[in-house]
Formats: structure tokens, C-alpha cells, sequence
């Protein structure tokens, strides 16, 4: 920095010397005119003429001038200097006013000069001089402003502010897309985080303000600090201090706040020189300040104080490049945009300072952006020790330390005193509590009233409170002025009430002791007319008040005590006036939240609106705000029970009435919207912590359990964590009850203390920690576990842990002996750190797993973990993955098991080993216990490292089986591997792969899924390019000791060659029961070896082929021989069956998919009947006409050994069934699906004749009535006894009428059955009666209407007839046959015709019932209809069982059911469901059933059964002791038919299941008490009936002792998750429960989730 020149005193060359450097520059820019008339100047010296003829060969004469005038006389210096000035251009200002002032009033000295001297200056030359004086005046004058704005800001300044140490972090954009605070997610819901994007990052840079501002001439800094920072009183320093900024610029230091009273638009001018400092010397001084200013704008520098506070924003949208017009008004924050964005003023110097939150506005035009950072324990203890004067009497330092002590020792102090202006406010509360534990008198009081002092407040030092006339009188005691711990204020909201008291209580006669805000009504009221003001400022967005906004003794009182300090304004028209602000942001939102909990004039609604979560997340979307967002934290606190009396006290001094219950319902409400969010899984991270701290405030641990059952696991993502975030979340943690809860940290930026904190949390499972600062931190985190004693899962990733980390870590793990899971990955514990790891798990009986991946490790480390198995048992498995990219091992795992001990696992994957390092894990493996799974897939061995392991394989203890994908992939180390079934006896399984992807796995005994008394040896070699010559290598190395039972040789290229091999050992297989060579390429003529074999090998009893051997080849060895084959030529048939003729075991033959031809199937008929061991022949998909399907038929009588034919063309279904021997035995023929008429009909029939026939069907076959008629002819001589069914064959009335004549006795137990669609309503009674009227031998009649599959997709009708013997029974069924009401006549004939009808069968009359199932009432007509139906049945004593339901029938119905129920004795089920049944009705029927004895089945549901009908069952149902299922559904008895009920349950000790739905009450306890007298209780329905708790807790009781109970519905009711609780305990005592509906009741969705993973049978869905 330049040094102030006297031009008295300092010589006016040596000030050339000094500047010639920059001069020769400036000069170096002028025009030759300005240059030729400077050299004009020098005198004409000989001298002078060598020097400027040598200048001018140098072109250098410029410096020849400057050198000239450096050692000539001081006057002619002075002239050139003052010249100089004058006639050039672009001098800095500095510069110019310093050659000025050196160069003096020259104008004598001009006149002296001889007659070469240059012309006179012009007019505008001689105006510089005073433009340049009244620059210099305004310049002292801003320097005056600054000075005495300094002096007022440090009046009572507790401590010196200096640059050096003000400490600031250097920030760095991150600039990537602006993201609002956005909510993730319902399937990553829960608490997760997402990662916060436009945000501004920090740099690990730290440096005093005074390096930071170095070097930021001409640029835009950006300083960022929290309200109360200091920031303000910083910029007010730098004015005054002037420090990195030059002193010679034009310091401006405007406030945001003052520049919001400028409304109008104003030109740079005007806001410089009206509204900043207006200058003396009227309107020239303006234009010479303006025109110094344009010309040397470099020379200025410009502190924009507050952007914060500041009512509009400055979008980068409207930030336009193009130079703005210096004359043009415009508005404030154009003017501000203009400074930043270089428009005005290019090259000045712009210093802005705001809130981190308002940095994202300013991003794109600062230069350096730096933040303040906050103080530490040592510069908060200064503070303290200052503001308690520990330079004056003995009393003031032991209060001073005392205070130090305590608020180092609480959290929320601590916390606050991090800022300056917070911790003047601590020291404040702190002095007010330990005067509070002092006896001294009150003559602090009067000593403060007499000095009259006000104590305005800072923000970077704070200010002196009057702690010097503190206990003058006291003692130096410490035990006499130290409160306890328990009188420290436990949250911010007790800290802000204190301090409140504390400055009410100074301007009380109290002097500040003993003091409430219950106090004095003149306290009150003067609390309740600032907490007005400061609400009316929050609504407002207003931090500043005029006087005329406060009441003058309330004013006067907040300024004397420190509550509010007092600004200098300047006005829109330029006037000085006095506004006041409060002490702090906090403290107006503090008051704020007063008035929010004390006064009806705000409403819910307000408060509502003002209740948000704010975010640290910053954004470009962010609303501005002057405020820090602190209001809803004052308010959670403020609603705590503890804070009721006081805001009862200040809510009747605001003139409310009942104020006690209006207090406590806004308490209420607050805790309402707490409640909301803290069932909230929507949250993101920073509004997690937030609601965590408003938690806090609330001390109330119901919240706190709320809060932690929402969430299993807080997921916390790239945020900041302070000390008292850590606090509290522990409060939270801990109060939550027996919950435990998980916290995942990651990329959080956390200091050392912040890990103390942690340790107080004492119920986490799970503790996840990915921060990039851990390797500092190490130890810290080691002392933190220790106290975590019951957590249970540890997660350090991407930490940045070292060895030594490690062990420190490790020293701490093995002090939490219930954790069950690490994770380790991403760090940098080499070698040496995974051993220390491993050392503590013989010490962890509960860990479950770890995971060391990515940890720069070697195979040294891997080989430590594995010996490592061998001391430690209980490790389970132990994976490595090597990783090309990272050249490290990826992952570690290991787990552990204490329920079942299975076999230990190795995984090691992707590794190269060599021959040497194969030998070494070998021995190691071998050192081992008992593996059950080593994998070792992924690397490229050579043989020589495979013959290695195979080599010490046997020393290896395996149990189940050894992986090596992509390790071997030629066929010589499948050579080398198939040795082991001969000579490593433990392998049973060998599977190789060589085709990609390449796969090997060695199978022992224990991995064998067979049983392990089936001895069994598998050698799977499918898909390894095998060739012929490969086989002879294959067989050496397999030996003949072997014993392989399977062999699988697909997918190679065999060939027929290869095929010859293989069959030439077949002798040496002894074991072998099937072989598998399919996709080999094997022609026909190895299907010829093949049926060679097949005669030839005894054990070979089955081969299956299709494709003629290109596509499957299977051999099979069992007890049947079978073959099967396709696509055969006339010639492949005749040879193939000929070769099999010899075949003397049993044999079965397929030729599916062949399409044979007419040649093929006689040269096959010819065959057959000589294959007497063919047991069934398969020619599916191979028959395609009629003609060789009827050829395929006439082997019923060319071979007697026959059984079955079945011929389905459209199912592409065919095969026949052969005997082993002759028998008479009757023969089934299904021919379906083909075209019979005419001469292929008779064809069929002629060969029927034959065979003795059990079974003829001939569905689908398009006989129609010619067709029909024909068989009838031919019946007769067709010799079936059991079944003839005739499908969809287009038959008529007329032709069924006639084949029913032909019935008789003969005929007896022959089902004739006939499926048409047209059976249906009227044609079906018709055609039963038909029936029943031309035969007598008809036992079973029944017309079903059913739905079948056919081509044309028809419905059918069929009629089953069948032949009976005279005595019995006859059963009548129409089974929804679309009947109607004009059939019920009909219907009654049929059954006065049917005496001995035992059954009408689900007469469910649709078309007649349909009509009237939404009708009140039937017309008379109808209803004397089914009277005479019913009336009809009298006399039949034989019903077994009646369905009616659905007739819609009334009182009249029952009535006459009731006379017929006496009589029907063994009647076994009675449904009358969706009738019209009275109560009083049902209590006759009931009455009615007293005789039916056998009954077994009573469904009355949906009709109007009530309490009558209970009772009645009462006494009946007891008698009917046969009775299993009982539906009384969709009824309306009530609470006391209940109860008539659970008597009746309590008799019925067969009952299996009961239905209840919707029953008509919910008082059903009884009902599910009496179950316990129901042993054989199976299924139990009692949905929709509103039961409640009670009767699912007396289920639970009760179940455990219904043993066969296998389903309960309980569907839409009102039954609570502790109901459901209940249930769930009493399921482990019922194994057979297979169910239990909860489906629409009481049960949240996250614990009817909860409940359903612990036990699956109760289910919450609508399925």
C-alpha cells in the first residue's frame, strides 16, 4: 500500500523516481502530438541533442524524458509533472492526485520558462485541477461517514475486530441444473435422502478475511456468513481499517436495507451523491465526483452490505451484458445488477455479503466466493472471559469463568455462541442465571440507571452488557453464584425465554433476579406490545421500525435494556432518520412465536402457514426471505407443557378470554401437525434433522416414538452436521422407546465433537458411515463405538480408512458385542487392516457379516481369512472378487450362523492363478475345516495349475461342490476332470460346459440332490465340441471304476461314428440307466444301431428319437423297452419294426409327428400283429385322413391283443394299447373328430362287429340323423356293455326319441350319452317326458347345461341316460337349463310321474326366476304356480336333498314346505338361500326340521331371519346332531339372537363350518366363545358385521383349541392392529390354520405390512 505523500515535505524528483515505471506506461499510450510537446519541454542543451538523436536510433525517447526530468530542478520537475497531468489521458486517480499534490501551483513557473516552452494549457486542461479538488474533498468526507459509522458500531465493543483473525473457508460452485427441494419417491420412500444439486460446495481452504480479499481489485467477491455472523460489522472495519483495499479508492458502503426505502428509479449519480453522501459544493462538486468516477471507475470500491435483507432478487435471467446508460433512472435492483454484471462502472471493485442461502443468486458473476466461518471453543471462551471483564475485579473473572464453564457444557449455548451476535446473547442469559443463585442486593439496578448508557448490539464482537457492575459486593466463591446443570436451559426455546427475562428484568425494579415472564404487568405488557411488533414485522417481511411504530416508553425501555438497537437511515428525499431492529433475526422470531401461541387475532390458518420445515439444501427456487426460518422451532418449543403458565400469563394480558383452554388447544394443534410429520416417510434429509430439533423443542417422547416407528433406517445425504443436530437426533433416538432405530451418514461433512455427541444415542441396530474426513476422525470413531454396545450393524464405506484406522477400529468394534453386520468396502486397510479386522471375530459371537471390498489388498489377505476359518468356526463364507479395472480384490463377505451350522463357503473369484499360487491356496484350503462350497470360477488356469488342485483335491475337505466357471475351457482340462470320478471317490457329479458361457462344477456327495442311499455318479459333457476322437481320451481317463449312472453327451458333434463308439462301451457301463446324445448329428443309420442295440443289449430297454435322430437321441435303461422316432420314410418303418420284431422284452413304440403315408401304415398294420412284446404305440400327429385311421382301427381284428384305439383328429391325439398275452377282454374305441357318413361309416361299424366293446365314442364325427340311423341298425350286432357317447353330432328330437326305444333290458347299467346345444328350456322338459314315456329302464335322467370347448365354440346340452333295474331309485335333474315359468306344469307331471324320486337337483328355474328376482312380490299367478309345484311333491318320501334358492319365495312357499318336511326323513340338505323368509317364517321351518334327523346341511342365507329364528335354533339345532354346515348369512339378528345362537353352536359337536357374514350384529363375542364346543370346526366366516377387538381377542383365546380350524374370515370389520396382534400370537399354536382374512379393517398399511412378513396366513388383501 502506498504511503500518504506531503508535498512540503517530500521531494518532488524522488516522486518521479517512484512512479517513472507506471508513467512510462501511461505516457506510452498518448498521442505523438501530447508526447512532442512534453520533449518540447527539456532545455536546449547540447547534451540534450546527443541524448535525443541516441533516443531516437533507440525509439526509445520517453524514457530519455523521464530520465531528463529526474535530475533536473525541482521547479522544472514540477512543471513537467503539473503538465503532465493536464495533457495526458487514463491517469489512475491515485496517481494523478499525487503528482498534483507534489507538483504544487506552477503557474508562476510557467512564465519563467524561456521561449521554447509550449503552448498555454486549454480550458478543460486548467479544469482538471479543480476536479481533482473536489474529488479529494468527497473522498475525505466518505472517509469522515466511515469513521464515525465505526466509532457508533464499536462503542461498547466487547472485542477488537481485526482482519487477521476473521477466519473464512473459500466456496466453489457446483453448476449443475437448478432441482427444488424435491420429495423422492413411494418405492425409495421411507427417510431417504437425495443428493443436493446447484448447490455451492466447500473447498478445504482456510485463510483469515484479510488473504481472502487480497487480489480481489477489480473483481466480484462474494462473502457468505449466518445472521449474526458479523458481517455487517466487518465491512464497517474494512471502511475504516481499509486493510487489502486499497486506501486510496473511493470506499462505498451501501446497505440493502436503506437501499429498499428507494422506490423511485434513480440514476448512478443520484444514489451515490443523494442517498449515499451528498457532497459539499453544489452541483459542480457533482458533475466533478461523476465525471473522476466514469473516468476512474477502477479507483472505486463498492461493499454491498446484506443482499439478505434486500425485498427484491436478482435473476440471472434479467442480468443482461450490454452497457447501461449512465444518465437513464433506473430501478435499485437494476442499478445492483449493473455493478455486478460490469455494466456500470467496469473495473471497480464490488464486495457483496448475504446469507449461504442467497449466494445461488449471485452465481455466474462472482469471482470468489468465501463464507465466515463460526467460532470455536477457543474464541467463544475469549468472548466470554471479555464480556464478564476479566481484567477488573476478582468477582467478574470467577463469574466469567463459571459462565465459560457452563456454556461449554451445554448444547444449545455452545451452539448459538458459534455466531458472535448469538453468543453476546448466551453471555447475556448466562449472567441473568447466575445472578439469579446470588444473594447480592439490588444495587445493580440502580448503578445501570444512573450510567444511562445504551447497549446497542453488534454482530461480530457484541457488546459489553454491563458486566462490570456485576457482584461488586460478592465473594469469590464459585459455589455461591454457579447454578446447577439442571438449570441450564435444555432447548433454544427455555434459552430465548431466559434471555427474555433477562432484558425485561433489567429495566424492572427485580434487577434481574427472580424474574418470569409471568412477572410484573408492566413486564407483560410491554413483552405483549413487542411480540405485536415483531409478528406484524414477520408478516411484513420487515426487520426495520420508525419510531411512530412503537409505543415511546416500550421504545425507550428496549433500547435502554439492549432488546433493540438503533440504525441511521437515509430517506427517499435524502433525510436522516432513526429506525430500530432487534438484537437479532431470532429474537423478533422469537417474540413472533409469542404472539403466534398468546393471541386469538392469529389464526389456525396463520399458523399453519408459517408451520414449514425449511431446508439446507440451497437452490435457485428458494423464496427469499430476511428471515433465518426459526419460527416453527419457537413454536414446537413454545408448545410444551413446561412453557403453558407463562403463555396463559401473556395471553390474558393481551385481553383474551379463557385462556387457559384456548392456550392449550393452540399447544394441541402444534403438536398435531408434529404428530403428521413425524408419520411422514416423504421427508428428505435436512427436513429430517429439522423435525428432529423441533422434536426437541417439544420434550415430548411420544412425538420422539412416533417419529423413530415411521422409520426403520434415517438415510442422512451430503448435508452438514453440527454438534446440536447430533444432539438432536440423539434425544429422539433415545426417547423413542425400545425401538431401535438405524442412522446412514452419508458423504456428511461432521466434526470430531459431533462423533461425542453420537455416543449418547442408545438404541441404534444399524450405523452406516461413508464421510471423506473419517482417517482424521479415527480415533473419535473408535471411542464412539465403544459406547454403542447394542447396535447391530456397522457400515464404514468410502471412508478413507487406513490400517491404522483399522485397529483403532477394530479396538472399538470388539467393545459391541451385539453387532451383526460391517461393511468396510471402499477403503484403504491393505493387508495389515484386514488383519487387524479379522482379529476381533472370534470376540463378535453375533456377527453375521462382513464386507471388506475394495480395500487395495493382495492374496496375502485372502490367505488370512482362510486360515482365519480355522480358529474361528462359526465363519460361514468368504468371498473374494478380483477386479481387472481397480487391480484389487473386490469384495470380501463373511457370515455367520448360530440356528443352523451349515458347512463353511470360499469364493474366489476372477483370479489368474499360477501354478505356485495354486500349490499355496491348496495347502491352505487343506488346512481348512470342511467346506461345503469352494468357488474358484473366472480365472484363465492352464492345466498345469488344474492338475495342481486336482492333484491335492482329495486333502481338501468338500462336502457339497467346487465351482470353476470360465476357468477351464479346452478339452484337455475336461480330460484332466473327468478323471476324478474314478479316482476321487467323494465326486458323484461332474457337469462341464466349454461353449460360452463356460461352466464346471464338481458335485460331492453332500451336493447330490438324490437320496444318499442311491448310489449315483452323473458325467454331464454337453456342449464341449466333442469329437468321435475325443471319446477314446473321455474313456481312458473315465476308466472302468467309475460307476456312472448317467451320461450326458448333447450338443456336441458326435455323428453317427461317434454314436458307434459309444455304443461299443455300453458293455463297460454297468451302472449306466440313461444316456443322453441328442443334437449330435446321428442320421438314420445310427437309428438303425440304434434298434440293433435296442434287441441286442438287455439293460438298453428305451430309446427315445425324434427327427430321425438330428434332433433328440435318448437312452434309457429300465424295465420297458420303448422307442421313438419321426419323419420315417415306408422303408425306415418296415426296417425298423422288422429289427425290433427280435425284441423279446416289453416295448413301446412311438411315431409321433411322422405324417406317415398310406405306404407306412399298412406296412406298419402288417407288422404289428408279429411284435408281440410292443406294449403301445403312439402315432400322434401322424394321421391325417379317415381312410388311415380306419386302417389303423381294423387292427381290433388283426391283432386280439387290442385294448384300447384312440383316434382324435382334431386333438392330433392317436395310440394304441396292447396286451402281453391273449385275454377276453373287453376293447375301448374313441374315434373322434373325423367325417363318417357314407361308406366310411359302414366301414367303421363292420369292423366294430368284431371286438367285444366296453366303450364307443363317436362325438364329433358329423353324423347327423342318416348317420344315426345307421348305427341304430347296426346297434344291435355291436357288443357294448358300458358307455356310448354321441357328441355335437347334429342329431335331432325324432332320431334321440328312437334310440331310446331301442333301450331295454338287455341294456341295463349302459350309459347313453348325447350332448346337443339345442337341449334347453321348453325342448328339454319336452324331451325328457318324451323320454320317461317310451322307456321304463331309465334310472338316472339328467339334462345338464354345461359349456365345452369344440371348433365352432358351441353350448351343449346333454342327456345322460341310463339303463336301471325296476327297484330303484329315481334321481330327475335339470341343472340350468334356461326352464321358465310356462314349464312349471310341465315339471309337476314329471314329478307326480317320478314316485320314488329321491333328488330335485338345483332347480334353479332361470328364465322364470329371473324375471321376478328384483320384483317385491310375485303376481298371483306365478305364485299359485309354485305352489302347485310344491304341492306336486307331496307324497314323495324318498328326498334326500332340495334346493331352492333364489325363488323370491314368500311366507305362502314356507308354509307349504313346512307340511312337507315331516315327512321327508332323510332329508340331508335343505337351501332355501335368497328367498323371502320372515322371522316368524323361519321359526316354523325351523320347528318343521325338528324331523329330519339325518340333516346335514341348513343354508338360510340372505333372507329376514331375525332373533325368532335364533331362539328357535336354540332349541332345534341340538337335535339335529348330524348337521355340519350352517349359513345364516346377510340376516338380521340382533345382540340377543346372538346369544340364542352361541347356545345352539355350543350343542353341535359335528359342525365343520359356520358362515355369518354380515349377519346383523357385531356383538358376536358369544358366537366365537362357543367355538371352543365345536371340535371338528373348520372354516368360520363372520365378515362384515363391524366387530371390534374384542371379538377377534376372544378368537385368539379359543383357537388353540380348534384343532382342525383351517380358515377365518374377518373381513371388514373393526378390528385394530391390537387385535390383530392377538391373532397373530395365537397362530403358532395352530398349525392347521391355513387363513385369516383382515381385509378392510382397522389395521394401517405399514403394520398390516408388518404383520404380514411375520406371519403370512394373515392376510390384508382383497384376494
Amino acid at each position: 500500500m502506498d504511503d500518504e505523500v506531503d508535498p512540503n515535505e517530500e521531494n518532488v524528483n524522488s516522486v518521479l523516481a517512484q512512479e517513472s515505471s507506471e508513467l512510462f506506461h501511461i505516457l506510452n499510450g498518448q498521442s505523438p502530438t501530447v508526447i512532442m510537446q512534453l520533449c518540447q519541454m527539456m532545455a536546449s542543451e547540447a547534451g540534450w541533442q546527443n541524448q535525443l538523436s541516441a533516443a531516437s536510433s533507440s525509439t526509445n525517447p520517453i524514457q530519455a524524458m523521464l530520465d531528463y526530468f529526474r535530475t533536473a530542478r525541482a521547479e522544472k520537475c514540477r512543471i513537467f509533472l503539473q503538465s503532465v497531468c493536464l495533457w495526458c489521458e487514463n491517469i489512475p486517480m491515485r496517481l494523478e492526485s499525487r503528482l498534483m499534490s507534489v507538483a504544487g501551483d506552477t503557474s508562476s513557473d510557467l512564465n519563467l520558462e524561456d521561449q521554447n516552452s509550449p503552448s498555454p494549457p486549454s480550458e478543460e486542461q486548467l479544469m482538471k485541477r479543480p476536479r481533482i479538488d473536489h474529488w479529494d474533498q468527497y473522498f475525505t468526507s466518505v472517509r469522515g461517514l466511515l469513521q464515525r459509522r465505526w466509532e457508533r458500531l464499536t462503542e461498547r465493543l466487547v472485542k477488537d475486530v481485526q482482519l487477521e483473525n476473521v477466519w473464512v473457508s473459500l466456496r466453489t460452485t457446483n453448476r449443475v441444473r437448478d432441482r427444488p427441494d424435491q420429495t423422492p419417491g413411494s418405492a425409495d420412500r421411507g427417510s431417504r435422502t437425495p443428493e443436493s444439486d446447484g448447490d455451492y460446495i466447500f473447498l478445504e481452504s482456510r485463510l483469515t478475511l484479510e488473504t481472502f480479499l487480497q487480489g480481489c481489485e477489480g473483481k466480484v467477491t462474494v462473502l457468505v456468513g449466518q445472521a449474526g455472523s458479523g458481517k455487517t460489522l466487518l465491512m464497517s472495519c474494512l471502511g475504516q481499517q481499509w486493510g487489502p483495499i486499497p486506501s486510496s479508492y473511493l470506499f462505498v458502503l451501501l446497505e440493502f436495507r436503506q437501499l429498499n426505502l428507494l422506490s423511485r428509479p434513480l440514476t448512478l449519480a443520484e444514489l451515490l451523491l443523494q442517498h449515499y453522501l451528498p457532497p459539499n459544493g453544489g452541483n459542480d462538486a457533482q458533475s466533478a465526483i461523476v465525471d473522476c468516477l466514469l473516468s476512474n471507475p477502477e479507483q472505486s470500491c463498492w461493499v454491498l452490505d446484506g443482499y439478505d435483507e434486500f425485498h427484491g432478487k436478482l435473476n440471472r435471467q434479467e442480468m443482461q451484458r450490454e452497457p447501461l446508460d449512465l444518465e437513464n433512472p433506473l430501478p435499485v435492483a437494476d442499478l445492483i445488477s449493473g455493478l455486478l454484471n460490469r455494466q456500470l462502472l467496469k473495473g471497480s471493485t464490488v464486495l457483496v455479503t448475504c446469507r449461504v442461502r442467497d449466494v445461488m443468486d449471485l452465481d455466474g458473476v462472482s469471482d470468489k466466493v468465501g463464507q465466515l466461518l463460526e467460532w470455536g471453543h477457543h474464541e467463544i471462551k475469549e468472548y466470554v472471559d471479555k464480556f464478564f471483564g476479566v481484567k477488573g475485579h476478582s468477582a467478574d473473572r470467577a463469574l466469567g469463568a463459571q459462565a465459560a464453564d457452563l456454556l461449554l457444557s451445554s448444547r444449545h449455548l455452545l451452539a448459538m455462541s458459534s455466531l458472535p451476535a448469538l453468543c453476546n446473547i448466551c453471555c447475556i442469559c448466562l449472567e441473568h442465571l447466575l445472578l439469579e443463585g446470588t444473594q447480592i442486593s439490588g444495587e445493580r439496578s440502580g448503578e445501570e440507571d444512573s450510567r444511562g448508557e445504551p447497549r446497542a448490539h453488534s454482530e461480530q464482537g457484541g457488546k459489553r452488557e454491563g458486566s462490570e457492575d456485576i457482584a461488586k459486593g460478592g465473594t469469590n466463591g464459585r459455589a455461591q453464584l454457579c447454578p446447577t446443570l439442571a438449570q441450564i436451559p435444555t432447548t433454544l426455546t427455555q434459552v430465548y425465554l431466559t434471555v427474555l427475562g433477562a432484558f425485561l428484568g433489567r429495566g424492572s425494579n427485580q434487577g434481574g433476579r427472580d424474574f418470569s415472564l409471568s412477572g410484573t404487568t408492566l413486564s407483560q405488557y410491554r413483552l405483549c406490545t413487542l411480540s405485536r411488533l415483531a409478528w406484524r414485522g414477520l408478516e411484513e417481511s420487515k426487520i426495520l421500525f420508525e419510531e411512530e411504530d412503537i409505543p415511546q416508553d416500550v421504545l425507550e425501555f428496549s433500547v435502554r435494556t439492549g432488546l433493540m438497537s438503533q440504525v441511521e437511515l437515509r430517506r427517499q428525499d435524502g433525510m436522516l432518520v432513526s429506525a430500530y431492529c432487534f438484537i437479532h433475526l431470532t429474537v423478533q422470531e422469537f417474540l413472533a412465536a409469542l404472539r403466534l401461541m398468546t393471541s386469538a387475532d392469529v389464526s389456525d390458518a396463520q399458523l399453519k402457514k408459517r408451520f414449514s420445515l425449511k431446508t439446507r439444501w440451497t437452490t435457485k427456487s428458494n423464496h427469499k426471505t430476511v428471515f433465518t426460518d426459526s419460527l416453527y422451532l419457537y413454536v414446537c418449543g413454545l408448545a410444551s407443557p413446561q412453557c403453558t403458565p407463562a403463555l396463559v400469563q401473556l395471553a390474558r394480558a393481551s385481553g383474551g378470554t379463557r385462556v387457559q383452554s384456548w392456550v392449550q388447544k393452540r399447544q394441541e394443534l402444534v403438536r398435531k401437525m408434529l404428530k403428521t410429520l413425524c408419520q411422514s416417510n416423504t421427508l428428505t434429509g435436512p427436513k429430517i434433522l429439522e423435525l428432529c430439533h423441533c422434536v426437541q423443542e417439544s420434550q415430548d417422547h411420544q412425538l420422539a416414538k412416533q417419529f423413530v416407528d415411521a422409520r426403520p433406517t434415517l438415510e442422512l445425504r451430503n448435508i452438514r452436521l453440527l454438534p446440536n443436530d447430533i444432539e438432536a437426533l440423539a434425544f429422539v433416538v433415545n426417547a423413542g422407546g425400545d425401538n431401535d432405530i438405524g442412522l446412514d451418514f452419508g458423504a456428511c461433512s461432521m466434526e470430531l465433537e459431533c462423533l461425542d455427541v453420537l455416543s449418547r444415542c442408545q438404541s441404534i441396530h444399524c450405523l452406516r458411515w461413508a464421510d471423506a474426513d473419517t482417517h482424521k476422525k479415527q480415533n473419535s470413531a473408535a471411542n464412539c463405538l465403544q459406547t454403542q454396545i447394542e447396535f447391530s450393524f456397522g457400515l464404514f464405506c468410502g471412508s478413507s480408512l487406513t490400517a491404522m484406522g483399522a485397529a483403532c477400529l477394530a479396538s472399538g468394534l470388539q467393545k459391541c458385542p451385539d453387532i451383526t453386520e460391517i461393511n468396510l468396502s471402499d477403503n484403504n486397510l491393505k493387508d495389515n487392516g484386514i488383519g487387524h479386522i479379522a482379529e476381533i471375530f472370534t470376540k463378535l459371537q453375533k456377527l453375521v457379516s462382513v464386507m471388506l471390498g475394495r480395500n487395495n489388498t493382495s492374496l496375502k489377505a485372502v490367505d488370512y481369512l482362510i486360515e482365519k476359518m480355522s480358529s474361528c468356526l462359526n465363519i460361514q463364507h468368504v468371498c473374494a472378487e478380483y477386479d481387472y479395472t481397480h487391480i484389487q480384490l473386490h469384495t470380501y463377505q463373511l457370515s455367520y450362523s448360530h440356528k443352523t451350522k451349515p458347512k463353511p463357503t470360499i469364493s474366489l473369484l476372477n483370479q489368474d492363478w499360477s501354478k505356485p499360487e495354486m500349490r499355496n491356496l491348496a495347502r491352505t484350503l487343506a488346512r481348512c475345516p470342511s467346506l461345503s462350497v469352494l468357488d474358484l470360477s473366472g480365472g484363465q488356469w492352464d492345466e498345469q495349475t488344474l492338475k495342481t488342485l486336482i492333484q491335492f483335491l482329495p486333502e481338501i475337505r468338500i462336502t457339497e461342490k467346487i465351482i470353476l466357471n470360465d476357468s477351464c475351457s479346452s478339452v484337455e482340462s475336461l480330460v484332466i476332470l473327468t478323471s476324478l470320478l474314478s479316482h476321487c471317490p467323494p465326486v458323484v457329479e461332474l457337469h462341464i460346459r466349454l461353449q460360452s458361457p463356460v461352466q464346471v462344477s464338481i458335485v460331492f456327495s453332500g451336493g447330490s440332490e438324490k437320496p444318499a442311499n442311491e448310489v449315483s455318479k452323473m458325467l454331464c459333457l454337453s456342449c464341449c465340441n466333442l469329437l468321435p476322437a475325443d471319446l477314446e481320451r473321455v474313456w481312458k481317463s473315465l476308466g472302468t471304476s467309475s460307476g456312472l449312472t448317467l451320461l450326458d453327451l448333447s450338443n456336441n458333434s458326435l455323428g453317427n461314428k461317434g454314436l458307434r463308439k459309444l455304443l461299443d462301451v455300453l458293455p463297460c457301463l454297468s451302472n449306466i440307466q440313461e444316456i443322453n446324445a441328442s443334437n449330435n448329428g446321428i442320421g438314420m443309420e445310427g437309428v438303425v444301431m440304434l434298434a440293433d442295440a435296442l434287441s441286442s443289449y438287455d439293460s438298453l430297454t428305451q430309446i427315445l428319437i425324434s427327427d430321425g435322430g438330428k434332433d433328440q437321441v435318448i437312452l434309457k435303461f429300465s424295465p420297458n423297452k420303448r422307442i421313438r422316432n419321426s419323419s420315417l420314410l415306408p422303408s425306415n418303418v418296415t426296417t425298423l419294426c422288422t429289427r425290433l420284431v427280435q425284441c423279446g422284452s416289453h416295448l413301446e413304440l412311438e411315431f409321433s409327428h411322422c405324417s406317415l403315408t398310406d405306404r407306412a401304415i399298412k406296412n406298419l398294420q402288417k407288422v404289428l400283429p408279429k411284435m408281440m412284446s410292443l406294449q403301445r404305440l403312439n402315432v400322434s400327429h401322424s394321421i391325417t385322413s379317415t381312410t388311415d385311421a380306419l386302417t389303423l382301427v381294423s387292427c381290433l381284428n388283426d391283432s386280439q391283443r387290442v385294448t384300447s384305439v384312440e383316434l382324435r383328429y382334431r386333438a392330433f391325439h392317436c395310440h394304441f394299447i396292447f396286451l402281453s398275452v391273449k385275454a377276453e377282454v373287453k376293447v375301448s374305441c374313441r374315434v373322434t373328430g373325423f367325417c363318417l357318413n357314407g361308406g366310411n361309416l359302414d366301414r367303421l361299424l363292420e369292423i366294430l362287429q368284431g371286438p367285444r366293446l366296453s366303450h364307443l365314442d363317436l362325438s364329433s364325427n358329423q353324423l347327423e340323423d342318416k348317420g344315426l340311423k345307421c348305427l341304430v341298425d347296426f346297434l344291435p350286432r355291436l357288443k357294448i356293455s358300458s358307455y356310448v357317447k354321441f357328441k355335437n353330432n347334429q342329431l335331432q328330437s325324432e332320431w334321440i326319441e328312437e334310440f331310446v326305444k331301442l333301450l331295454d333290458g338287455s341294456e341295463r347299467g349302459c350309459i347313453i350319452s348325447i350332448e346337443e346345444s339345442w337341449i334347453r328350456s321348453e325342448a328339454a322338459v319336452c324331451l325328457l317326458c318324451r323320454c320317461l314315456d317310451l322307456s321304463s329302464n331309465i334310472q338316472t335322467i339328467r339334462f345338464i347345461y354345461t359349456f365345452l370347448w369344440s371348433c365352432e365354440n358351441q353350448n351343449f346340452h346333454i342327456l345322460h341316460l341310463y339303463g336301471i333295474l325296476t327297484s330303484s331309485l329315481l334321481t330327475s335333474s335339470l341343472v340350468d337349463c334356461a326352464v321358465d315359468g310356462s314349464q312349471l306344469s310341465l315339471m309337476e307331471k314329471i314329478i307326480e310321474r317320478c314316485p320314488l324320486l329321491t333328488e330335485l337337483e338345483d332347480c334353479e328355474l332361470v328364465g322364470f326366476l329371473s324375471h321376478y328376482m328384483h320384483a317385491p312380490t310375485m303376481e298371483q299367478s306365478q305364485t299359485n304356480s309354485l305352489l302347485d309345484l310344491l304341492a306336486a311333491m307331496d307324497g314323495l318320501t324318498q328326498i334326500q336333498g332340495i334346493e331352492l334358492d333364489s325363488w323370491r319365495m314368500a311366507d305362502a312357499g314356507i308354509e307349504q314346505l313346512t307340511r312337507l318336511l315331516p315327512v321327508w326323513k332323510d332329508l340331508k340338505k335343505i337351501s332355501l338361500s335368497k328367498n323371502l323368509v320372515s322371522d316368524q317364517s323361519g321359526e316354523t321351518l325351523l320347528e318343521a326340521l325338528r324331523s329330519c334327523s339325518h340333516l346335514e346341511e341348513l343354508h338360510l342365507s340372505s333372507n329376514s331371519l331375525g332373533d325368532l329364528t335364533a331362539a328357535k335354533m336354540a332349541v332345534v339345532l341340538p337335535s339335529l346332531t348330524h348337521l355340519t354346515v350352517l349359513d345364516i348369512s346377510e340376516n338380521r339378528i340382533g345382540c340377543e339372537g346372538s346369544s340364542n345362537l352361541s347356545k345352539a353352536i355350543m350343542s353341535m359337536k359335528n359342525l365343520r363350518k359356520i358362515n355369518l357374514t354380515a349377519v346383523g350384529t357385531s356383538e358376536l363375542c358369544p358366537v366365537a366363545a362357543s367355538l371352543a364346543h365345536c371340535p371338528l370346526i373348520q372354516d368360520v366366516g363372520l365378515g362384515w358385521n363391524n366387530c371390534s377387538d374384542d371379538v377377534a381377542l376372544e378368537l385368539a383365546r379359543v383357537l388353540p383349541l380348534c384343532h382342525n380350524l383351517t380358515q377365518i374370515d374377518l373381513e371388514s370389520n373393526n378390528v385394530s392392529v391390537y387385535g390383530a396382534t392377538a391373532l397373530l400370537k395365537a397362530l403358532q399354536y395352530c398349525p392347521a390354520l391355513h387363513l385369516i382374512r383382515l381385509w378392510r379393517n382397522k389395521v394401517l398399511q405399514s403394520e398390516a405390512q408388518r404383520l404380514s412378513q411375520t406371519d403370512r396366513r394373515l392376510n390384508f388383501s382383497f384376494t
